[in-house]
């Protein structure tokens, strides 16, 4: 009898940034892409042989062109029952982030703003980020 394998379970790291009025930065998915339209913390997948923090930093320097220095990321919880676009199991670590060098802009055309908790649980998010947002206001 052959045994089914596990599908390879997607390590993504996201950051909760905030501003000095205590609210969150948010960007929405392009389209194209699974959850296309929603809004979501930014981040990106970790890569082989990277730490969480290290794929977290290249990914908002990338994504946002700003700098972290990963000793300025908190860890602020974690998602672990959801799937990526190819039916991947996920888990997605999500850090805290008030500190940082740059203006944030959106390098990949995703719309970005600040949300408050008032506003925040308004917006469509895909269910991870809805999980987590739930935890952080």
């Amino acid at each position: 009898m052959k045994v089914k394998e596990k599908p390879t379970r997607v390590m993504v790291v996201a950051a909760a940034i905030f501003d000095q009025d205590g609210r969150a930065l948010m960007q929405q998915r392009p389209r194209g892409k699974h959850h296309a339209g929603l809004w979501e913390f930014p981040g990106g997948k970790v890569e082989p042989g990277e730490t969480p923090q290290s794929a977290l930093v290249r990914e908002l320097a990338e994504e946002l062109e700003i700098v972290v220095d990963p000793a300025e990321l908190v860890p602020a919880g974690f998602a672990d029952n959801g799937e990526d676009g190819q039916g991947r199991p996920l888990v997605i670590l999500l850090y805290s982030l008030s500190r940082y060098d740059g203006v944030p802009r959106s390098t990949e055309g995703a719309e970005l703003a600040w949300h408050g908790p008032e506003t925040l649980h308004h917006l469509p998010l895909p269910p991870l980020d809805r999980f987590l947002a739930s935890r952080l206001f």
